[in-house]
């Protein structure tokens, strides 16, 4: 394992928050450069977890996610790990049913982590969930250094200060920000 391997694990959901912040959309290729550049890696392998709804379950289609899904891996090299989300039925005696979708990656992300820490000296994760900790808290007793990304929005205080050293996405040069975000129209 050479010392200047950095291995990226991005939750979309955390920094898809942030983009909704900024109002712009992530470049990835951009990110991957600026990455590189910072933390002065040989090689640099990005792993990105996303859930996407069910076909059907919208009103609009999911051609265009998957072929961003296509571009992360084909045109960026990343590891793209997705999945559908869950979608949960809850009982509400009073007013009915609704459903609930979930799509957590955390479990992916972390056997990643741990399945190729032989292979990387840095990592680096975009997501802010306090689960994380402890396997920060692994790697960094395996000698490897951590590094959080995420939002002041979206990062616990666990992981801002357990971890080899915080930044929040929102303050990173404007040179990896893309387009604006466009919301979608809702139909009526």
């Amino acid at each position: 394992m050479k010392n200047n391997v950095v291995y990226v694990f991005i939750d979309a959901s955390n920094l898809w928050q942030a983009q909704k912040v900024k109002g712009k959309l992530f470049d990835f290729e951009k990110l991957k450069s600026y990455l590189k550049q910072k933390f002065n890696a040989l090689e640099l392998e990005v792993f990105y977890y996303t859930a996407y709804p069910a076909e059907g379950t919208r009103d609009y289609s999911q051609d265009g996610k998957h072929k961003f899904f296509t571009y992360l891996n084909k045109g960026l090299g990343f590891t793209v790990r997705k999945k559908e989300l869950k979608r949960i039925v809850i009982h509400h005696n009073d007013i009915g049913d609704s459903i609930q979708e979930k799509g957590n990656m955390d479990v992916e992300m972390t056997i990643d982590a741990i399945h190729y820490s032989e292979k990387y000296a840095t990592a680096v994760f975009f997501t802010g969930d306090s689960d994380f900790l402890s396997l920060i808290s692994y790697l960094r007793n395996k000698s490897k250094k951590v590094y959080v990304f995420s939002s002041k929005n979206n990062i616990s205080q666990e992981l801002k200060t357990g971890s080899d050293g915080y930044c929040d996405v929102l303050h990173i040069t404007e040179d990896i920000w893309g387009r604006d975000l466009k919301h979608r129209e809702e139909k009526d």
